[in-house]
């Protein structure tokens, strides 16, 4: 980058003074300008800078469109402007360059704030308005920002207190008023209202509101819509007052003008709802060398027809956009669909309005729009700046009359195309087989079987949308569904409430809570909201989440609010009036009892237990006798021995029963040690050498006293003795001849091959020795 060339004190005060004369000047020629005298055609004929005439010219526009002609002038002067004008007439630079050359004509520094707010309805406007504005204006010293969802708040935030031009949604440009420190709009000069009527609607109402009120009346407004809202109480919300209307609704609903450009060929098709989806595919395979455009009416059936055709594979490329997508992919879509030649693109209405899309051949509207003003602002996507397209719209029999009376209306008068039989192909077997294999696309489905017939239900008009004529079960088989999944229509408040929550900053949601009116209130004691909370509320962002386990739950539990058996209690308030014997304590001493279970028990007693006998009468398991029947019996004393004797008796012989058992299970673990210490010994004679002298065991002479000192040899997977044997003291084995060998032993002890290993180093050794070799 070449060097800023620096300039002393002198030098820098005839720049000013030069810069100032300009200004003088060019205030000059826009007081003496009269656009009626005058008849500019180019962008040169009109009184602006310099610099914004050499940004226009590098961005090749030349010549101005009729709105251009009409409101910059107006502009410029500095009346407020309420502007109508067709799809595609260049209505982003009838308010650019106003704003580019009223902040020129002020001066506008770094220092001085916001100067302008340009408010768009959607993220793809707002950003294509961003993009012409960095290409006209990259010769002045003004700084622009863009504001949409998506982005990351605390990275604009740091900068707003340094931008001179804001262009941005309305929830995120209201959110940085309530959190941004150094945003301030005190100084605004100029408000813009792209696509004034969506952002003057219910949806962003209260939005739009809230906005208007932090910003001074002292300001220039401008409002541009291809159609306009003119309603008295709209234009009060903005203070508009004075104010020059510029191609109003009257001249576009004149005999000789309609609404949409003049290069677009408008046609209609008479369509079964059973049917779109085929008529779709057929549409969409005879016309591969296009660039489409496919309108649906919601993001639920955009998701569920791209999925389905995307599989379906019609040799073309794919692309689909809704405002669910997160804005990176929303913008990598919008980018894609604009270089491509040969594309198919199934959108929600988040482009119908604004967006310049090159060279778009056909725009499709499979469902029919809700009004005319959104099928004006749907086929304006084609045949832009008076180039050619097409456009379609599918109605069914039902809609066919009503709608075709509401274009009508605005001069609107499509032609009739009927379908070639021979080209429609029939595409339900193998939507059936994609739903019946795939679970999600069959979950997708649902959902938009679901969304398209609320959006029916919803729609004001009931002359063009008859709800009660809908087929559908038919509808759902065209779907691929089995059947038509039931739904719970919401009525007419939750909608308007779900439309003014979903265009709402989700910043600002989470800072605020609704009252009983669904309206936002502040809270005014901020929670603190870990990483952890965070996590646990965070939602299943696949397909397969709690919705999908909703929708295909067990019949029996869909059935359930037809059961007539069942009644669910709605009064669930108690009056003292329905608890006339309800006592409540009041005493400490009372409530401790009623909370504390010890001391309930203590004023109840203990819970008891039950027998039963053998007629099956219950008894209790520690039954009193009756006092009269006790003492007919004796005296308590002679009752007293002979219960003492009777148990004595009792106890002896189960004593005698118990030692006998204990003296059999001591007998069986006596003979299971023997028959170990017999298995081992046979082992090792088996693995000993016979050829030299033989070794041989002594033991005690008694064998009992053996037995126990075989303790040491048995294993590990033997039992433990018992606890009486277990006491007794162990004796440490003698390795000697045992007597228990003698048998085996017999014919070598008579030749005296009997040796004695080692010596006997203890009296009891000694003793055991002593006594073998006397019985020897």
């Amino acid at each position: 980058m070449a060097k800023k060339q620096r300039h002393n004190t002198k030098q820098r005060k005839l720049l000013r003074e030069k810069e100032n004369q300009k200004i003088q000047d060019l205030e000059t020629r826009i007081s003496e300008y009269d656009p009626k005298l005058a008849k500019p055609l180019l962008f040169q004929d009109l009184p602006i800078s310099e610099y914004t005439l050499k940004g226009l010219k590098e961005a090749a526009f030349i010549k101005m469109t009729e709105i251009q002609r009409e409101s910059i002038p107006l502009s410029l002067k500095g009346h407020d402007v309420l502007g109508a004008a067709k799809t595609g007439s260049g209505k982003t630079l009838a308010f650019l360059i106003p704003v580019l050359e009223k902040l020129y004509r002020e001066k506008w520094t770094d220092m001085d704030g916001l100067g302008a707010l340009i408010i768009s309805p959607t993220r793809e406007l707002a950003m294509q308005i961003y993009e012409v504005l960095s290409k006209i204006g990259k010769h002045t010293t003004f700084s622009a920002a863009l504001v949409i969802g998506g982005k990351d708040v605390n990275f604009e935030k740091e900068r707003l207190s340094r931008i001179n031009i804001l262009i941005g949604t309305p929830g995120r440009i209201l959110q940085h008023m309530d959190q941004a420190v150094g945003f301030n709009v005190s100084n605004l000069q100029m408000l813009v209202l792209d696509e004034a009527d969506r952002c003057l609607d219910m949806g962003f109402k209260k939005t739009l509101d809230a906005i208007i009120n932090n910003l001074p009346p002292s300001r220039q407004t401008l409002l541009f819509s291809a159609t306009q809202s003119q309603t008295l109480d709209d234009l009060a919300r903005l203070s508009l007052t004075d104010y020059k209307q510029v191609g109003t609704l009257e001249a576009l609903n004149s005999k000789n003008a309609a609404a949409t450009p003049e290069s677009l060929q408008q046609s209609y098709i008479e369509v079964p709802l059973t049917d779109k989806l085929d008529i779709l595919y057929s549409f969409i395979k005879s016309h591969l060398k296009s660039k489409l455009i496919v309108f649906l009416s919601s993001s639920k059936q955009v998701h569920f027809v791209y999925e389905t055709f995307r599989k379906l594979q019609p040799g073309i490329s794919l692309m689909h956009l809704h405002g669910r997508q997160k804005q990176t992919a929303r913008t990598e879509t919008l980018d894609k669909f604009s270089r491509a030649q040969h594309v198919c693109l199934f959108s929600t209405d988040v482009v119908a309005r604004g967006i310049d899309f090159p060279s778009v051949d056909w725009v499709i509207q499979v469902d029919c729009p809700e009004d005319a003003d959104t099928y004006i602002h749907r086929v304006g996507r084609a045949a832009r700046f008076g180039k050619e397209g097409k456009s379609l719209i599918m109605l069914t029999p039902e809609e066919l009359e009503g709608f075709l009376k509401r274009l009508k209306s605005k001069n609107i008068e499509p032609s009739r195309l009927n379908i070639k039989q021979s080209k429609k192909k029939s595409i339900k077997p193998q939507l059936q087989s994609l739903l019946f294999k795939d679970p999600e696309l069959k979950y997708l489905g649902q959902k938009a079987f679901i969304s398209y017939v609320r959006s029916i239900y919803i729609q004001k008009d009931k002359e063009v949308f008859h709800f009660d004529e809908l087929p559908l079960e038919e509808f759902a088989n065209s779907l691929g569904l089995p059947g038509a999944p039931k739904i719970k229509m919401k009525g007419m408040k939750s909608i308007e409430k779900a439309k003014e929550l979903k265009n709402t900053s989700r910043q600002l949601l989470s800072l605020a809570k609704t009252n009983e009116d669904g309206e936002l209130v502040k809270e005014s004691k901020n929670e603190v909201r870990t990483r952890y909370d965070k996590m646990f509320e965070r939602k299943n962002q696949t397909v397969l989440s709690e919705h999908y386990l909703n929708i295909t739950k067990s019949q029996a539990e869909e059935d359930e609010d037809q059961d007539f058996i069942k009644v669910k209690r709605q009064d669930h308030d108690l009056n003292e009036k329905d608890l006339p014997e309800l006592i409540i304590p009041t005493s400490k001493r009372a409530q401790k009892k009623a909370l504390s279970k010890k001391a309930a028990l203590a004023s109840k007693g203990n819970p008891t237990k039950v027998k039963f006998d053998d007629d099956g009468v219950a008894h209790p398991v520690y039954e009193l006798e009756d006092e009269e029947a006790f003492h007919e019996k004796g005296d308590s004393l002679k009752q007293k021995e002979e219960f003492l004797s009777k148990e004595a008796e009792l106890m002896a012989k189960v004593d005698v029963e118990d030692k006998q058992i204990a003296k059999e299970k001591k007998q069986e673990k006596k003979r299971k040690r023997l028959e170990a210490m017999r298995r081992e010994m046979e082992a090792e004679m088996d693995d000993s050498d016979f050829e030299g002298e033989t070794v041989a065991y002594l033991g005690t002479g008694n064998l009992s006293d053996d037995m126990q000192s075989g303790d040491d040899y048995e294993s590990d997977s033997e039992e433990e003795s018992d606890s009486e044997t277990s006491r007794q003291p162990q004796r440490k084995k003698s390795r000697y001849d045992s007597s228990s060998d003698e048998e085996d032993h017999g014919e070598k002890d008579k030749f005296g091959k009997i040796i004695e290993v080692e010596e006997p180093k203890t009296l009891e050794d000694l003793e055991s020795l002593t006594a073998n070799l006397i019985d020897a």
